[in-house]
């Protein structure tokens, strides 16, 4: 910890204790990603599906650190954008960070709508995929709509039952294994003619889809009690607790089934409870797997139309965008552009390309907030926060690098369109300012 004094002063209520952050943190990161995407990790790694949920979360430890520095540093609603504009000083940077952020949110509910749509819908009625998809974010927008209040209190309700439900997977394989069951030897299996290194890397970058979410944290540090010490507790705390959940469900996929049959399935952890002989029904299970996905999506979809109304307010994006609806006082253009936009790249591609875009564009995220780190250290504030040893920024900055350099043309492509729409909304903004600020000057 720094030293110094007191945490600067806010306009808004610190009504966040320390576990209620840790529940927010874990809330985020935990459940929809694991749900839909074990399946995927071992079509890469084999059976050694843990292998690459342990060195995302290394990764993912890497960047919160520099997170834990900034946040307690400058506690401030705004999160990487904010540490974007006092780092770098420019505001078009910002806006980039604001924006991929913004843009990964979408993505990301795109994705989950997909995943909602696959193998854990099918057990309750046969559907179409894309249809039901783009039918599931219609309904996420009218949730987001009715209001704030609403929506958090089903996000409260929902994390408990995803939460459950991987318990649930990882005490009905114990109880397998315990009885003989399975085989313990697929945990350090890997594909037939790909080397070791090679399978990890390229599943770590979808694993790492898992770790995400808590850098949505940040936007909530100006209401935390006590910052300094309780955001970086809650935060890695919370990010272990995620690990641990995850290596146990790594290990319990492939000791209950073969890679081949996990890899080829859109509701792995049904596969894997159905194998264990345990009982539960079906229908059961795939009600906690879609209520975990409609959470993770629904969370994504707040967060994206919130980030749209504040980039308009500050006059980053056209005004349009910072309508509220008078009763409800939810902003209801931001909510129909990005579900909108959402709907649309449900048609880009499966899940496995949306969730490496949405790891793209928060990569841009993480380099800058790593960087600002580095640059801001030599700021003094007058008050204590927590300090990480400078090496791990370095670090976090190599391994985001590291990343980057594992997506494919066609990840890179829908990621450059994202950000394209971003600069046109930028520029037609700054030209409206222009005309402006040109018709004051000759009023004048």
């Amino acid at each position: 910890m720094a030293t110094a004094e007191q945490v600067p002063d806010t306009r808004l209520k610190r009504g966040i204790t320390g576990p209620l952050l840790y529940l927010f943190i874990l809330g985020d990161v935990l459940g929809a990603g694991v749900y839909a995407l074990v399946g995927v990790i071992a079509g890469e790694v084999g059976g050694a599906i843990w292998i690459p949920l342990m060195v995302a979360l290394a990764l993912a430890l890497l960047t919160a650190g520099s997170y834990a520095e900034l946040v307690t540093k400058y506690p401030k609603a705004g999160g990487a954008a904010v540490f974007a504009e006092r780092a770098f000083k420019k505001p078009f940077i910002s806006f980039l960070v604001g924006f991929c952020m913004l843009a990964a949110g979408v993505t990301s509910a795109a994705g989950l709508a997909q995943a909602f749509a696959g193998g854990y819908l099918t057990t309750f009625i046969d559907v179409p995929v894309i249809p039901a998809a783009l039918v599931f974010l219609v309904l996420l927008g009218l949730l987001n709509m009715r209001g704030i209040k609403e929506s958090v209190r089903s996000n409260v309700v929902m994390t408990v039952i995803e939460v459950s439900g991987l318990v649930l997977v990882i005490v009905v394989v114990g109880i397998f294994i315990s009885a003989g069951n399975g085989d313990v030897s697929r945990v350090t299996e890997f594909p037939p003619g790909v080397g070791p290194a090679t399978a990890v890397l390229s599943a770590s970058l979808i694993a790492y889809y898992s770790f995400v979410g808590f850098e949505v944290s940040a936007n909530v540090a100006e209401e935390v009690r006590d910052v300094s010490r309780v955001y970086p507790r809650a935060l890695f705390g919370a990010l272990l607790t995620a690990g641990l959940v995850y290596l146990l469900i790594g290990l319990a996929s492939s000791i209950a089934l073969p890679p081949e049959e996990l890899a080829g399935s859109t509701s792995p952890l049904l596969d894997v409870v159905a194998a264990t002989g345990a009982g539960i029904p079906n229908w059961l299970f795939s009600l906690v797997a879609l209520v975990a996905v409609a959470n993770g999506a629904l969370l994504t979809m707040i967060m994206s139309s919130r980030i749209t109304y504040g980039m308009s307010e500050q006059g980053l994006f056209p005004s349009i965008f910072d309508r509220v609806l008078p009763h409800r006082r939810t902003p209801w253009v931001a909510i129909i552009a990005t579900t909108l936009v959402a709907m649309a790249l449900t048609l880009t591609g499966g899940l496995e390309s949306l969730a490496q875009t949405v790891v793209l564009l928060l990569l841009f995220v993480f380099l800058s907030t790593n960087i600002a780190v580095i640059v801001l250290r030599k700021e003094k504030v007058n008050h204590r926060h927590f300090r990480i040893p400078v090496i791990f920024p370095y670090l976090a900055i190599a391994s985001c690098l590291l990343l980057l350099t594992q997506q494919s043309g066609e990840i890179w492509l829908r990621a450059g369109i994202l950000l394209a729409v971003g600069l046109a909304l930028f520029g037609i903004q700054a030209l409206v300012r222009s005309r402006s600020t040109s018709t004051e000057s000759t009023r004048r």
